[in-house]
């Protein structure tokens, strides 16, 4: 049997202890600037909430909808961009990888590696991110059951991982939406490590015809944080941007500076 460690390093903050950790950081990397303020923001926040945080950022969104769709400045640049916001702002990062030849790059700047939800059966994948070493954080697919997850789990962990995260972010509910069961958190919980829930892709709404994009709303953002965490969640993901309107990815779910300090507030009050 493969042993789920209980707490798991993120740089200097822990995951599945007493505190709830807040995973935080843009969509996807659109240009320096905005990678600088989403972070600078994010630092400020952190240095008066008292929580630990996790800066997250995307070099490349290879899941997207459209082959025409931004993608972003690719991975080298990227990770350029995430190792000085991370040397600047003192945060430790979360990076998402899609292949498994991205790991070890990516693994010499991140402080966990990523699984998106689609390819979070993907064995060679899953095991290429054990295999550096770092802590994994594999979100649940749409179309897996949660206890399901223990198995993808063990994959990074047989490889060498040093801690397995579970991200809930919504099960399909037909073609055009996702729900959210909050028993999930509790099943993925048995299983071992620590679990997160992701606030803002939970509430996407995937593409209804061949010329949509992800559309969602922002206005349950603040009940379904505060269920997660009663749900006994180890942590609280979400995507932020300095004006979600004009994002280039998941404007409609993308939280701004404001509501992002409201839902760190809330889970101040839990």
């Amino acid at each position: 049997m493969v042993r789920y460690p209980e707490k798991i390093k993120i740089g200097d903050v822990t995951a599945g202890g007493k505190n709830k950790v807040i995973v935080a950081g843009p969509c996807i990397i659109e240009d320096f600037s905005m990678l600088e303020k989403t972070a600078g923001f994010i630092s400020e926040i952190a240095s008066k909430s008292g929580h630990e945080f996790v800066f997250k950022a995307s070099y490349d969104k290879a899941n997207r909808t459209s082959a025409s769709a931004f993608r972003g400045p690719g991975m080298k640049k990227g990770l350029e961009m995430i190792a000085a916001v991370k040397e600047k702002f003192s945060l430790p990062v979360l990076v998402d990888i899609h292949c498994s030849q991205e790991a070890a790059a990516a693994a010499e700047i991140a402080d966990c590696l990523q699984i998106p939800a689609f390819l979070c059966r993907q064995t060679d994948l899953i095991s290429a991110a054990g295999k550096t070493g770092l802590p994994v954080n594999i979100k649940k697919g749409q179309f897996m059951s949660p206890g399901s997850m223990k198995l993808q789990g063990e994959k990074a962990l047989r490889a060498g991982s040093s801690g397995i995260i579970f991200t809930e972010r919504g099960t399909s509910f037909g073609y055009n939406d996702l729900i959210v069961d909050m028993r999930s958190i509790v099943i993925m919980k048995e299983s071992g490590g620590a679990v997160f829930f992701d606030v803002t892709h939970s509430q996407q709404k995937p593409p209804s015809g061949e010329d949509a994009g992800s559309s969602g709303s922002r206005k349950f953002t603040i009940p379904l944080c505060r269920a997660a965490i009663a749900a006994g969640a180890d942590g609280i993901y979400a995507e932020l941007h300095p004006c979600p309107p004009e994002a280039k990815s998941d404007r409609d779910t993308q939280l701004s500076f404001r509501e992002f300090e409201e839902l760190v507030n809330a889970v101040s009050e839990m």
